[in-house]
């Protein structure tokens, strides 16, 4: 899949994929939305309004109110790459969210996902 076409899929179409994959592994719709917030710095209602609005992966990390500074400690492999090497800054983010969802699939407490 071309950069570009990743950028421009909607973060609302992506969205329930994420809410599958955590509720396959007993978690839940809470939780991720939880892990989106920590990461993006969305309230609920941010993350509902982005959901609304069908934005895409581009509009949505770009209108994020503030990216966790503690995204740095995000470290491991999504897609065959290692997201702490991924130069561009809006992949990586998408990468960096796939990584905390894989984590929460996985049964990792969400107090180490958060970087706590």
């Amino acid at each position: 899949m071309s950069r570009s076409h990743t950028f421009d899929m909607k973060f609302a179409r992506v969205y329930p994929l994420y809410v599958q994959k955590a509720e396959r592994k007993n978690r839940t719709k809470e939780e991720v939305d939880k892990i989106i917030c920590w990461l993006t710095g969305y309230d609920q209602a941010g993350l509902q309004q982005q959901i609304d609005q069908e934005n895409d992966f581009k509009a949505f990390f770009a209108q994020a109110p503030a990216i966790n500074p503690k995204c740095s400690l995000i470290k491991g492999v999504v897609c065959g790459v290692r997201v702490e090497e991924i130069d561009d800054p809006l992949m990586r983010k998408i990468r960096y969210l796939d990584k905390l969802i894989d984590e929460l699939a996985k049964g990792k407490a969400l107090e180490k996902i958060l970087r706590q």
